[in-house]
């Protein structure tokens, strides 16, 4: 088992959710974490909870030049480029381009603007490791996913590029792909719309946070010589992206 004491782990996104919990995980195991995301104020917030050392790093990662000036100075042993949105649940011929711009900004060149800037060091000082933030619905698509999924397919096949383009080079690739989790995800989806992203866990229990980043720990920790390539966690009553057994409500 790998030890993270003295580990430099930057998680992006980690102002809430995913993020959030892997930044509590990694701390947990003694690993000196980086969380990056827009708003200062949740980091602050997440970063006063952990055990260990922790830096708040303010940080867009659409945009490639702040992201490769802002991770440019650190030396980091994981990355976790989790940041990621959905917006609007639209037949694809009735959405918005502008909520396509978004989540392709966000999710894919989010992702590799974050390993554009800190991939080069590892593949230099021959280790590492990289988790993305995949999705079930990199995998399998469902009615007005359209965009969202294509975005999730997408890293995929970075997680796949990746894998290909810096074999030999002692950098380890893992995608973590889950089912429904009870995030912001869907009130960001839904727009700040509580009870319509309520609705989507009605009858049903999802996966939490901590589920996931359960799973991102476990998988850097394996010896070194053993790479956990694809994690696909599912709710117990969830069976695909379109299939979910709800117990009836009164």
């Amino acid at each position: 088992m790998e030890d993270l004491r003295d580990r430099t782990v930057l998680v992006t996104g980690a102002s809430a959710g995913i993020g959030a919990a892997t930044a509590r995980r990694f701390s947990r195991a003694g690993a000196r974490v980086v969380l990056a995301a827009r708003r200062r104020d949740r980091l602050e917030a997440v970063a006063a909870e952990l055990e260990g050392e922790a830096v708040v790093l303010p940080l867009d990662v659409t945009s490639a030049s702040e992201t490769k000036t802002a991770l440019a100075a650190w030396d980091f042993d994981v990355v976790v480029p989790n940041a990621g949105m959905a917006r609007g649940v639209a037949k694809l011929h009735e959405g918005d381009p502008a909520d396509w711009a978004a989540m392709l900004d966000t999710n894919v060149k989010g992702v590799l603007h974050v390993l554009h800037a800190t991939l080069p060091g590892m593949i230099e000082r021959g280790r590492g490791d990289v988790v993305l933030l995949g999705s079930v619905a990199g995998r399998e698509v469902y009615p007005g996913g359209n965009v969202y999924c294509a975005s999730k397919f997408a890293v995929h096949a970075i997680y796949r590029a990746l894998r290909e383009d810096s074999m030999g080079h002692g950098v380890r690739y893992t995608t973590v792909d889950p089912g429904m989790v009870e995030t912001e995800f869907s009130l960001v989806r839904f727009e700040g719309d509580r009870a319509r992203a309520s609705a989507v866990y009605d009858g049903m229990t999802p996966l939490q946070p901590d589920d996931v980043a359960d799973a991102i720990v476990w998988a850097v920790t394996r010896p070194r010589h053993v790479n956990v390539g694809e994690i696909v966690l599912w709710p117990t009553d969830q069976t695909s992206t379109t299939r979910v057994h709800r117990a009836a409500t009164q």
